[in-house]
């Protein structure tokens, strides 16, 4: 045999089992590949839509509720409305017996009639005694002038008779009754200038007067508040609508002929009678989990059920976010309002059990994978993904929003790339400590999300 042809022998056999080899290999790589762990299954990365939100449950509360006392006590002998009654702002809603209180506003009013009348007849006497006055002042001032003139006309002719007299031109008698005239106006002058110092004492009796309309004025004026007073009361017997509402609640004990006690005089506060409720605006008190809180903004939209109507869906918003949580059985929540909005919310009614859905963000027509696909270890997020020929690899993603079952993959795959996903936490072949799975990853979810 030739050794080229020994050569090319070598050679096909050669070949030959390397090709075997090859195919071996390539079947136990495929084989292999085929086998995977229990907890993990292959799914394909694809586009969707997805909503990223909390639920809660919470309850339906009124917008206002005010509870209605009386002021003033007595009998109720007026109820015209019942439990759920609609009524307006200034309907009557309880009438109690006034006959007591109109009694105190009659008696009152008798006290400020007399009270007034007192009040003229000081005004009346004032303006006398002033009159009177005036009159003396006028008098007694023409007087004092007429007794200043005559007391000096017969000074001046006391003094001419006595220098008649010295000579020798009149005679003693004239001189002497000349001097009694003039001594006796004198004596006029003071007793006019003592009486005009006497109408002081009419102006003092007339501050007196002033005085009296003084206190007559403030005897009515204190009258007339005991007569508002009186008169407020018997205006508290009528009890009217603060504001529009629904008559929620009215005490059994409460009823035709019930006494009822005031708001004011009574150390209890007084009987609640009625509650009155402004279902105007309805809300949903929700109680949301610290660990969700974070996503939480006012003006989300909420989706809202109600057990008491399975099948209906309501809508509504974020108004109020609580600054300050509550903590319970170690657990911290945080209180949530958000108002119905849909037209249907008039089918709610306050106290009712609701489950709320506050919508965080929400996006169409991306590319998304199974969240237990994603690990989140060492702060490195990754997939892992079967290549066509069912090798695998790691593959760093970065991700977005989730709503509990798939999670949104901004860059790292495209769709169909197939990856692994694990069924549970457990650790596993693909992660040496065990894989963390992003279920409070920035922008997803967890807990009560999805």
């Amino acid at each position: 045999m030739s050794r080229f042809f020994i050569i090319v022998l070598i050679l096909a056999v050669g070949g030959v089992a390397g090709g075997v080899y090859y195919v071996h290999q390539q079947k136990a790589r495929a084989a292999a590949a085929d086998v995977l762990p229990m907890d993990v299954y292959v799914a394909a990365a694809t586009t969707g839509d997805i909503t990223q939100s909390v639920s809660s449950p919470g309850q339906v509360i009124s917008n206002l509720d005010v509870a209605i006392k009386c002021r003033a006590s007595g009998e109720v002998t007026k109820m015209p409305f019942d439990i759920s009654d609609s009524v307006k702002k200034g309907d009557l809603l309880m009438q109690l017996d006034e006959k007591d209180e109109q009694v105190l506003v009659d008696q009152a009013k008798v006290k400020v009639d007399q009270d007034n009348s007192h009040l003229i007849e000081a005004q009346q006497a004032e303006a006398q005694a002033e009159l009177d006055l005036q009159t003396a002042i006028e008098k007694a001032d023409a007087g004092l002038t007429s007794c200043q003139i005559k007391a000096t006309n017969l000074r001046n002719k006391a003094d001419r008779q006595q220098e008649l007299l010295t000579k020798n031109l009149a005679s003693k008698e004239d001189y002497e009754t000349a001097q009694s005239d003039s001594a006796q106006a004198d004596n006029d002058l003071q007793a006019a200038r003592i009486a005009k110092e006497e109408i002081k004492s009419q102006q003092v009796a007339l501050d007196t007067k002033k005085e009296d309309i003084k206190l007559a004025q403030e005897q009515v004026r204190l009258d007339g508040i005991v007569l508002t007073n009186a008169q407020q009361q018997l205006d508290y017997t009528t009890i009217t609508a603060p504001m529009d509402g629904v008559i929620s609640d009215i005490p059994i004990t409460i009823g035709m002929g019930t006494i009822i006690a005031s708001a004011i005089s009574n150390v209890s506060g007084g009987t609640t009678v009625m509650t009155l409720t402004d279902l105007s605006h309805l809300f949903v008190m929700a109680t949301v989990d610290e660990s969700d809180i974070g996503g939480v903004q006012v003006g989300q939209t909420v989706n809202i059920t109600a057990d008491s109507f399975p099948g209906k869906r309501f809508q509504g918003k974020v108004v109020r976010i609580a600054t300050t949580g509550v903590t319970a059985s170690n657990v911290v929540t945080f209180q949530v309002k958000i108002e119905i909005t849909s037209e249907n919310k008039t089918l709610l009614k306050p106290e009712m059990t609701a489950n709320v859905q506050i919508i965080e963000a929400s996006k169409q027509n991306i590319l998304m994978a199974p969240m237990l696909a994603v690990v989140n270890q060492k702060r490195k997020v990754f997939v892992t993904v079967q290549k066509p020929d069912g090798t695998t690899e790691d593959r760093d993603v970065v991700t977005g929003i989730n709503d509990g079952d798939n999670i949104e993959i901004v860059s790292g795959l495209t769709a169909g790339d197939k990856v692994m996903v694990h069924k549970n936490e457990a650790a596993n072949k693909w992660t040496a400590q065990g894989p963390q799975r992003p279920l409070s990853m920035p922008g997803g979810g967890g807990g009560r999300r999805g």
